[in-house]
């Protein structure tokens, strides 16, 4: 049994997050822990909400809340989408954690023990009605590229230039709207990252040979123009302290940390808050997963944005500390799922959100189709036409259909339980034969991360069911071969019971309600070897079993016209 941590990018604080973020990186990642799972290995997979920046303070201002409020509460509506997603975290954490304060200043610390970290005067943005400096989000202004007024001192929304606070035009505080504004001379904190690019480089060329094109090739950009000194504080009322035992001058300034340096060692703050959060006679040992944790496999999911900060400066971080953390083996990265072809956006509120989602269909719909639609090697686009044909075709028919018809015709023919019928032929050997292999196949596709293949081989298994049945066509059987008929039905239970063990990772809502449509006394099957998937035996003659309520129900013209009067039928609609 190997040991397997799994992270996924961590969820901004402000919003509910919409489907390319769910698709990007936590979905992908529950499916695989799942699996994983299933398969009998040592599981932790550990995500929170990131909720430092200046986004979380001003989302808090227009709320009218304290950041600590406002940042409780969003986590909590976060958690409770990610609930109804059925996304089986061991723990849900969050960044503001006092276990990741602890454990960023530790790493601050040893960073400038090792000296990797310097102080450095700089010039910035300074509000005298704020009485503070301004972070470049603080700071709204016209962009001099595109003449939008609400560009952000960090970057223009709408022409997506990345700019400077002294670029602006016009420029005024986003805390008061003064436009009195200095710039002023002050000191943060900087990540010596040019001292550990020969470092990185190397770390690099040892691990990132079986990573997926799109993440090694980001990183390695980065590292081709060159790692760059990087501020790691800012002036901010929110965020984990600059530690005044080591910085006494900026802590009283009430420097905290840029929040792309704690970020990242927020999951091993999560785990710490797993571990702490232990009931009554359980212990978790939480640094056995990152500390000299040579046993262990670690697995980053996350979207093409947050690729650099965790192939390069997050490891350049580990690296610096001088201390044996877990650095991550697998990085899978996504590429961009879009909305008839333009960008979701949490701020335009273009798209559909997880929250809204979940109010249209249950959350297997969702999941199936995101996953057997995962943006990996480019860019998929939503469109609400897609989603319907592959709801329709996939689920309803081929899988919900086969489990309606199979045990509605044998409850009317052959009553509660499954008939017994004559021993296994020539057909049912070859079917065997046929399921083991779209198996393995699907394990392949599985172990190799490779979701839209895997999704396909799973629909591979439930369409060999469907065309067994219509080779053996038990309704016409019936009527001259009825233990031919017995058989047949017998057998297409034991592939609704394998397609309930296996499909769980995609869709476990509706894997349990197949699997507990049989009265299968110890049922404890975590998977299904090749010798079962051949036999076909799991659920013997005489097992009791009932009807579940339709699995999948088909998406009609009428509830598409309702959908896109809802959501738009593309981003400028």
């Amino acid at each position: 049994m190997a040991r397997h941590l799994i992270t996924s990018a961590l969820p901004y604080i402000n919003g509910i997050k919409h489907l390319g973020n769910m698709v990007g990186s936590m979905l992908p990642a529950d499916v695989y822990s799942r699996y994983l799972r299933q398969r009998g290995h040592d599981v932790l997979y550990i995500c929170a909400t990131d909720e430092h920046g200046t986004p979380a303070e001003l989302a808090a201002k227009e709320a009218g809340l304290s950041v600590a409020e406002f940042c409780a509460q969003a986590h909590d509506a976060q958690k409770a989408v990610y609930d109804g997603f059925e996304l089986a975290f061991d723990y849900f954490g969050r960044s503001s954690s006092q276990q990741n304060v602890e454990i960023t200043q530790h790493f601050a610390r040893k960073l400038k023990e090792n000296g990797f970290i310097e102080e450095r005067a700089i010039r910035q943005v300074y509000s005298p009605v704020d009485g503070r400096f301004l972070p470049d989000r603080y700071v709204e202004g016209t962009c001099p590229h595109c003449g939008y007024d609400k560009a952000r001192g960090d970057q223009c929304e709408n022409c997506t230039r990345v700019l400077d606070p002294t670029d602006l035009i016009d420029p005024r505080s986003a805390i008061s709207g003064s436009t009195e504004l200095e710039v002023r001379e002050t000191k943060h904190l900087f990540l010596l990252q040019s001292k550990l690019q020969h470092e990185v480089e190397a770390w690099i060329d040892a691990v990132s040979e079986k990573w997926p094109h799109l993440s090694s090739s980001i990183a390695r950009k980065w590292l081709t123009e060159g790692l760059h000194d990087r501020a790691i504080t800012r002036d901010l009322d929110w965020g984990v302290p600059v530690p005044a035992d080591t910085w006494p001058e900026l802590a009283a300034e009430g420097k905290v940390f840029y929040v792309w340096f704690d970020a990242p060692i927020a999951y091993i703050g999560a785990t710490k808050e797993w571990s702490d959060a232990a009931p009554d006679g359980e212990r978790r040992d939480w640094k056995s997963w990152w500390y000299e944790a040579d046993d262990v496999t670690y697995t980053e999911f996350m979207a093409k944005d947050n690729v650099p900060f965790h192939t390069v400066m997050f490891p350049a971080t580990e690296l610096g500390v001088r201390e044996p953390w877990k650095k991550v083996d697998f990085v899978k990265g996504f590429n961009w799922l879009t909305y008839y072809g333009g960008k979701f956006s949490t701020s335009q509120k273009r798209g559909v959100f997880t929250d809204a989602a979940l109010e249209v269909l249950p959350a297997d719909y969702w999941r199936y189709f995101l996953i057997a639609n995962a943006p990996e090697s480019d860019d998929s686009s939503f469109t609400w036409e897609h989603f319907t044909a592959t709801v329709n075709k996939d689920l309803a028919d081929t899988l919900g259909n086969f489990v309606n018809r199979v045990l509605s015709f044998s409850r009317k023919r052959f009553g509660d339980d499954v008939p017994a019928g004559r021993a296994a032929g020539e057909v049912e050997a070859k079917l065997g034969e046929e399921i083991a292999r779209l198996l393995a196949e699907y394990e392949e596709h599985m172990e190799a991360l490779q979701f839209r293949k895997a999704a396909a081989a799973l629909r591979a298994l439930w369409s060999a069911g469907n065309s067994y049945l219509e080779e053996k066509a038990p309704w016409l059987e019936i009527k001259t071969d009825p233990d031919g008929a017995a058989l047949t039905l017998r057998t297409a239970m034991n592939l609704i019971h394998l397609y309930a063990v296996v499909s769980q990772p995609f869709i476990p809502a509706t894997a349990a309600a197949m699997r507990a449509a049989f009265a299968l006394e110890n049922d404890t099957a975590t998977w299904v070897t090749a010798d079962q998937a051949k036999a076909l035996d799991a659920v013997p003659a005489g097992t009791a079993f009932t009807v579940p309520p339709v699995l999948f129900a088909k998406i009609t013209e009428q509830d598409l016209e309702s959908y896109r009067a809802r959501f738009g039928g593309a981003p400028d609609a």
